[in-house]
């Protein structure tokens, strides 16, 4: 039994993904299990006829399309990262959606000859997914009362028996309760038994303890139920359950146990112990239909190419990172998008730390937050970067209010005032959800988000959708107005600098520079606005290193840009580097270069003591240490002078 402590792994390296990618390209892998279609029917919101026979009214499609589910989406994420052949092995009915799904198994490149058409008491599992202004309606299900006869059974298991004989991997998929016999199990349990050196993964929803000789794959509410536990709907089982859960399983089967937990990662279980992949932030939204069958696909995959089910597990993160932006469709990942995610993922850290403050560990007598131990080698550390408001300056605090009536109002248009309270709260929920994933980020990348979703609810006539300088200036018009008339009470004398920075700020600054580091200041605030600002409040010569803002029609990424120049001006590896922020953004960048990640947690309102709700952000953004203030300054600068975090 394994009873250590989950290791939490480093994210896989983009050249690591590229080897893999290339790796897979010589990977031969089989699906077998139930094989479904999705139907997309998009309903007018203008509905139909009124039935001359009934006299009710009729839906009207507007339109409608369909894409492969169940194992066939398995077999559909396969294709799209290239291995040398997928084949599948599954039962369709002799109907319009069977055809429908073997034809676009086919346009895939797929072996489909273990696909067995049964004619009759069988019909191609489809799922009817009616859309009515954005919203799904009631599903419509096809082929739950199938009966699969003998012969069926019979032919599958001959198929799969050819494929376990020269293939590298197997997945076996099932979603469809009440589809398999006793006797087939068996049959499966023996092939599997007679193959035991081969890599077979099962995703099984109904029949998962039944089957020996197989790698598990299955999700975290599904592992805590079979556990005992009771399982909230958004409530996240308990870690340890999961733990407890996966190392009995790989005791009892000496085969990798895989358990998907959402943005939380992918926690496995084999013979080297306990591992957490970290899984991956989406900012804009997400569809988490197929996700499943992503990770199940990559996988399979990535052990087929060699890799450890930990690796295995970072790779499938990343492609389901990129499955879960495809909306209205059981989306794959390609190549090129999985890469293009491992060159910038946004990572989740220590989720669990994170949601529970009961678990914190502070430096001993200090307000100073150890997130993980030990420390990154703070004392090499020779050059910082701070973000600007909310880390440094308060001069912008409460830009949360204004920005999200000003995104309410745009994605509402002429709507505004007449929505009604439910179009309203989704609208609001949405808004709110993303100004809290994107604090920290440049104006302009919050307003090409926006644009988005102006267009995700098409309220707003593509005509007068601004592009992203004309909703930015809306933004900003209203928050200057605010930062102006602080600078105003400035220079009048009715405040001072203490008012306008977070606790104890300014000191340390003059501090660090004291011990010789260079200070950067890198904001997304635009250029001009920050150095104004920083000047008017006394500190903008500090910033030895520079002043970075976002440029008015420039790239967006300041603090990522800033970040890669300082390393690369100065030869400089991420050691070196201290990165202090108040949002995620500036402290992944920190972890993606090995710097210190230095979390400023402050209440903006009162500028000193913890806000909880930033904490948690900073956390899952990877810090390594969290403050509420500055005012505990001494006790860092000497983790900074010397690294000693004892």
């Amino acid at each position: 039994m394994i009873d250590v402590p989950p290791r939490q792994e480093d994210p896989i390296s983009a050249p690591r993904v590229r080897e893999i990618l290339a790796r897979i390209t010589g990977v031969c892998v089989t699906v077998c299990g139930d094989f479904c279609l999705d139907a997309y029917w998009m309903l007018h919101p203008g509905g139909g006829e009124v039935s001359a026979e009934t006299g009710l009214p009729a839906q009207a499609v507007g339109r409608h399309y369909y894409s492969l589910g169940g194992a066939a989406n398995v077999v559909a994420n396969l294709a799209a990262l290239r291995p040398a052949r997928v084949r599948a092995i599954g039962v369709v009915g002799d109907d319009i959606f069977g055809r429908e799904l073997l034809r676009q198994l086919g346009g895939l490149g797929a072996d489909a000859a273990g696909m067995v058409v049964q004619r009759g008491r069988f019909d191609t599992v489809t799922y009817g997914k009616r859309y009515l202004d954005g919203r799904e309606e009631p599903r419509i299900d096809f082929g739950f009362f199938n009966q699969r006869g003998a012969d069926t059974d019979a032919a599958l298991l001959d198929h799969l028996r050819r494929a376990l004989d020269d293939g590298d991997a197997v997945i076996f998929n099932q979603q469809v309760p009440g589809g398999l016999s006793d006797a087939f199990i068996d049959g499966l349990n023996a092939l599997f038994a007679a193959h035991a050196d081969r890599i077979v993964l099962c995703d099984s929803r109904h029949y998962g303890p039944r089957f020996r000789h197989v790698s598990r794959k299955t999700n975290d509410a599904e592992a805590a139920q079979r556990e005992g536990a009771a399982v909230e709907s958004g409530v996240h089982p308990a870690l340890p359950e999961l733990e407890a859960f996966a190392a009995g399983l790989f005791a009892a089967t000496g085969k990798p146990v895989f358990i998907t937990r959402g943005a939380r990662g992918i926690l496995t279980a084999d013979a080297a112990g306990l591992h957490i992949a970290p899984g991956i932030q989406v900012l804009g939204k997400t569809d988490t239909v197929g996700a499943g069958d992503t990770v199940t696909a990559a996988l399979a995959l990535a052990l087929g190419a060699g890799c450890t089910p930990a690796e295995a597990a970072g790779f499938a993160n990343l492609a389901a990172s990129v499955t879960v932006q495809k909306i209205f469709q059981t989306g794959t990942a390609s190549p090129d998008e999985v890469m293009a995610v491992s060159d910038d993922a946004d990572y989740v850290y220590q989720p669990e730390l994170a949601d529970d403050i009961r678990q914190a560990a502070w430096l001993d007598g200090s307000e100073i937050e150890a997130c993980e131990r030990p420390l990154p080698p703070l004392g090499r550390v020779r050059h910082a970067v701070f973000d600007h408001d909310g880390t440094i300056s308060t001069l912008r605090q409460g830009w949360e209010r204004i920005m999200e009536p000003m995104m309410i109002r745009a994605i509402l248009g002429g709507r505004y005032e007449t929505a009604d309270e439910a179009l309203y709260q989704r609208v609001a929920h949405r808004v709110r959800d993303y100004i809290d994933k994107s604090t920290g980020i440049e104006t302009l990348v919050q307003m090409e988000a926006l644009i988005g979703m102006v267009r995700e609810f098409g309220i707003v006539p593509s005509a007068e959708v601004l592009d992203t300088a004309g909703y930015k200036e809306i933004y900003n018009k209203a928050l200057m107005g605010v930062v102006d008339g602080r600078l105003a009470k400035l220079r009048r004398g009715e405040l001072n600098i203490d008012d306008l920075t977070v606790k104890g700020a300014v000191p340390f600054l003059r501090d660090l520079r004291a011990m010789g580091l260079t200070l950067y200041l890198a904001s997304g605030t635009d250029h001009d606005d920050v150095r104004r600002e920083a000047e008017a409040l006394g500190y903008a010569e500090l910033f030895d290193g520079g002043i970075y803002g976002a440029l008015d029609r420039g790239q967006p990424h300041a603090k990522r840009r800033v970040i890669q120049r300082i390393l690369g001006e100065n030869g400089l590896d991420g050691s070196r580097l201290a990165v202090f922020g108040d949002g995620p953004v500036e402290l992944r960048e920190a972890r993606k270069r090995h710097g210190a990640a230095i979390g400023v947690a402050s209440d903006e309102v009162r500028r000193y003591g913890l806000d909880p709700g930033k904490r948690a952000r900073l956390v899952k953004a990877g810090a390594h240490l969290v403050i509420p203030d500055y005012t505990q300054a001494g006790r860092l600068l000497a983790l900074l002078r010397d690294g000693h975090d004892a």
